[in-house]
């Protein structure tokens, strides 16, 4: 069966049920919140969402209505993976006390990537090493969007923000996109995997492998933000699919240790196709773009490697 008709079936599959309501306040285009329609396609209603303070909590939450249709706590900026843990054990403790039914409930802490990255790091390392059975995702849309564009440790090289603006003694952000998958990767946890907004099914059988494991799960899911990209609102998912197939963001799961690219991309596009239709890019020379190409494809070329090696 070809793949288009193997997806054609997957989607007659899907829940017809929209836990994430439409009519949400999101700009046009916005990847994260197709994420969020994706994640509860995938996770169903008996899921807790512990939700940090950013994009999707601004847009799905406006008192007195919610987009939300399962049990939704929004926490502090830097603490989701810290109240999903506390959740993820009262619920356990509640269940063996007999205060509640023994059934699967999925806990999932989200944040963006200043949340994840930065500022709420440190409980997300507490919680994989403290082994909750619960998933973190990282919705990634590579700035922090809700307060200004600021860029944040998920800022890849080169792009402008409003704190590492391009001009004449700088080419915008000058540090390295951080990888939060292999900082998790780190902890020995069960299962970790990138997934993109623009390959539907590769993230949400993703998001049913990270509830299904005995332990801790974390998924980082790339999700274009067409605001701050400066780009246009109806070429979200085309640059999605752009990061994949250039290596700006590769796709892999890495279970029980073993590394594994689940979209493999034997001939890598330019690098231009990707970044051209983005004006937070417009700036760099084509040195720079061959720099950073360059960079990413040796990056890829050592990805290729752990999965080989994994399969030894």
């Amino acid at each position: 069966m070809s793949s288009d008709l193997t997806n054609v079936f997957a989607a007659k599959m899907l829940p017809k049920r929209e836990l994430f309501s439409p009519g949400h306040r999101a700009c046009q285009g916005c990847a994260p919140a197709l994420a969020m329609r994706y994640m509860l396609k995938a996770l169903g209603p008996d899921t807790i969402i512990c939700n940090s303070t950013g994009c999707i909590e601004i847009i799905s939450s406006s008192y007195p209505e919610s987009a939300w249709g399962v049990p939704w706590i929004h926490v502090a900026f830097e603490n989701s993976a810290a109240v999903a843990s506390g959740v993820e054990a009262g619920l356990k403790a509640m269940m063996r006390k007999g205060r509640i039914p023994q059934r699967k409930i999925t806990v999932l802490a989200q944040a963006g990537d200043g949340g994840s990255m930065d500022i709420g790091l440190q409980a997300i390392s507490g919680a994989l090493e403290r082994g909750h059975d619960m998933i973190y995702m990282c919705y990634d849309n590579e700035a922090y969007m809700n307060t200004g564009i600021q860029r944040s440790s998920g800022t890849p090289w080169g792009a402008a923000t409003t704190t590492s603006p391009a001009g004449t003694q700088s080419s915008g952000q000058n540090t390295w996109k951080k990888s939060l998958a292999e900082i998790a990767v780190a902890h020995h946890i069960p299962y970790v995997a990138t997934a993109c907004v623009s390959y539907p099914f590769d993230f949400m059988e993703k998001l049913k492998k990270a509830a299904a494991v005995n332990g801790p799960a974390l998924i980082h899911v790339f999700a274009p933000c067409p605001t701050g990209w400066r780009c246009a609102s109806d070429i979200a998912i085309r640059l999605g699919r752009l990061a994949v197939q250039t290596a700006a963001f590769p796709l892999y799961e890495v279970v029980d240790g073993k590394f594994r690219i689940t979209q493999n991309v034997p001939h890598l596009k330019p690098l231009k196709l990707y970044l051209g239709p983005q004006g937070r890019y417009n700036h760099l020379t084509d040195d720079q773009i061959e720099y950073l190409q360059g960079e990413l494809r040796r990056r890829y070329g050592l990805l290729v490697a752990k999965a080989e090696a994994s399969q030894e």
